[in-house]
């Protein structure tokens, strides 16, 4: 699938090759070096903002602080990404000094390796046996290389380790008897894998399949199976979530999994109860979920008793007590009262998490003392703090509410698109929130806004669309930004990036040869322009293939700017 999703999107019918690498379960860092010398290295973070590890990076033995001269240039300015793990038999030596000390344990060796660089003292990483596997650079434009498998031969002459267990394959079913080779000898192995990484390994087709707002479009994780444990499940509690959302949550006996303890696990939601046919006092069969959630996959009625008891969802929210809805066509029930102090905690968690407005060190732990205190109630409060209000609580002292307050300040300079995100609108996450914040440039224009006006923006849909307005037409919205605008908080428009098609409309007609229709709307999308489905007064350009039909007659009656593929391509080239 992910084959004949890359040969449509580029349209392309030569022989593909790819990169296929075990996907190592440890750290995932970057490293850059000016002149051939490491100067910084960071921690993978959220992809935007990570932590400076550069000392720690120094003490593994397998990280090249100077740059091996080989018969290529070294770049000015070379970036370079790998992984930081610890083998197996470090791992286990490092637990046992840890026992013996009376320390506790790591669960697994990406905790140890994570737990290791992030010591403030580099003596303390020294001492830890950690390894590092180069898989990629920055920007393959700074390396004398058109593919993934010469990064590799490259990148291993200026001095990186490189996984040996790499291949290139043009043969899926090379593959697949590659997968099914690592999953049945990964206990073998003397480090961590959880499956692997299939990689297109040309860097001029990776540059033409770009990326999504998440992931590039040309590579794929191909996962193990997760690690399965069974247990009991003892009880069932319901949770109230940020946008009002009943969430069942199981009460497990503590069974390891994956060398992780596990006590709970979601239910998401009753369709999932009942699918899976669950009881409390039910053995169940559980797995984490790409080796991280765990999740309940069913129940064995086999080993029933008969006094297991049937599962409900409540009829009134646990912690306001008002009435819950399920709308229709929906699995999710929720409260529906705004005011429900369990859906105000979580939204001032999402707000200053970093999925929100990031301040550093303001956790669900720290909403949920200040709220039980009164110091916090909506969002205008978390900046109405000071070092005196928090200096006096349990746990804190004067130095760490400094440090929370300081924290605070720094955030409360923020862009548009992470604010809008932040406030947690059903709906509204990191990609819409960006197209929102290009779209309206300040908050003002967004509160000013109507159902017609969203449903123009590209990727913004009915339901989005009604989210939006349910929420700015709320009464206390409006006063509530309006006291958080008063607190200091500074929302900067977002850079612009070089996008040179902004205000134009593209249609595309025909069929195209040299590139598919896919690969040419999205090549005009990433340089701003707009894409539409028929022709209009509003349409700047028409681009016409082969077999060109009614549009294209339409076009021209409409004295449009229209375009042959040839004359595309020209025009791509010209604006870059």
């Amino acid at each position: 699938k992910f084959e004949e999703k890359i040969r449509r999107f580029l349209s392309f019918d030569d022989t593909l090759y790819f990169s296929v690498e075990p996907k190592l379960d440890g750290l995932a860092v970057e490293l850059v070096y000016e002149k051939g010398v490491l100067v910084v290295g960071s921690t993978r973070g959220d992809g935007f903002k990570g932590e400076n590890v550069t000392s720690q990076l120094q003490t593994i033995p397998s990280i090249p602080l100077r740059l091996i001269q080989s018969n290529k240039k070294i770049p000015e300015l070379l970036i370079v990404r790998g992984e930081v793990f610890l083998d197996k038999d470090g791992f286990d030596e490092l637990n046992q000094k840890r026992s013996s000390s009376g320390e506790a344990l790591f669960a697994n060796p990406r905790n140890a390796a994570a737990g290791s660089l992030r010591q403030l003292d580099s003596r303390v990483t020294a001492s830890r046996p950690l390894h590092f596997f180069v898989y990629g650079v920055g920007d393959g434009d700074y390396v004398p290389c058109n593919s993934q498998s010469e990064l590799f031969t490259y990148l291993k002459d200026l001095g990186f380790k490189v996984n040996p267990l790499i291949i290139q394959s043009s043969s899926k079913e090379t593959i697949s008897k590659n997968y099914q080779h690592l999953l049945e000898s990964r206990h073998d192995l003397t480090y961590e894998i959880d499956g692997m990484v299939i990689k297109i390994d040309s860097f001029e087709l990776q540059k033409r399949l770009g990326n999504t707002a998440r992931a590039p479009r040309w590579a794929v994780a191909w996962k193990f199976p997760a690690i399965q444990a069974s247990t009991v499940l003892k009880d069932v509690i319901f949770q109230v979530g940020r946008t009002g959302a009943i969430t069942p949550v199981a009460l497990l006996e503590p069974v390891e999994v994956n060398g992780v303890s596990v006590s709970r696990a979601t239910l998401h939601n009753q369709d999932e109860i009942l699918r899976k046919d669950l009881r409390i006092g039910d053995r169940v069969l559980l797995q984490r979920a790409g080796d991280v959630i765990p999740e309940i996959i069913k129940s064995i009625p086999d080993l029933r008793s008969g006094e297991e008891k049937e599962i409900f969802l409540p009829v009134k929210c646990p912690e306001c007590f008002h009435s819950l809805h399920r709308p229709e066509n929906e699995a999710i029930t929720r409260c529906i009262n705004p005011h429900c102090p369990a859906q105000r905690m979580q939204a001032l968690i999402y707000f200053a998490s970093k999925n929100g407005i990031d301040i550093d060190g303001f956790g669900k732990k720290n909403v949920e003392l200040l709220m039980s205190v009164g110091l916090l109630k909506d969002l205008p409060d978390i900046f109405r703090l000071t070092t005196s209000d928090l200096s006096h609580l349990d746990g804190w002292g004067e130095k760490s509410a400094k440090k929370t307050v300081d924290a605070i300040n720094t955030a409360k300079t923020t862009t548009l698109s992470k604010f809008l995100g932040a406030l947690g609108i059903r709906y509204v996450g990191e990609v819409t929130a960006e197209l929102l914040a290009q779209h309206f440039k300040t908050l003002e224009a967004f509160l000013d806004t109507h159902e017609e006006e969203l449903l123009q923006i590209e990727g913004v849909g009915n339901q989005v669309a009604e989210s939006i307005m349910d929420y700015i037409t709320d009464q206390e919205v409006p006063k509530m930004l309006s006291d958080l605008i008063k607190t200091g908080l500074t929302i900067t428009a977002n850079e612009i990036t070089k996008r040179p098609l902004e205000n134009r409309i593209f249609v595309f007609t025909g069929s195209l040869s040299s590139i598919s229709r896919n690969e040419a709307k999205q090549r005009v999308k990433d340089l701003g322009a707009k894409v539409a489905s028929g022709i209009s007064r509003k349409v700047t350009d028409v681009v016409a293939g082969e077999k060109a039909g009614g549009k294209l007659t339409k076009a021209l009656d409409m004295n449009l700017k229209i375009m042959s593929e040839k004359d595309f391509l020209e025009f791509l080239e010209t604006i870059g």
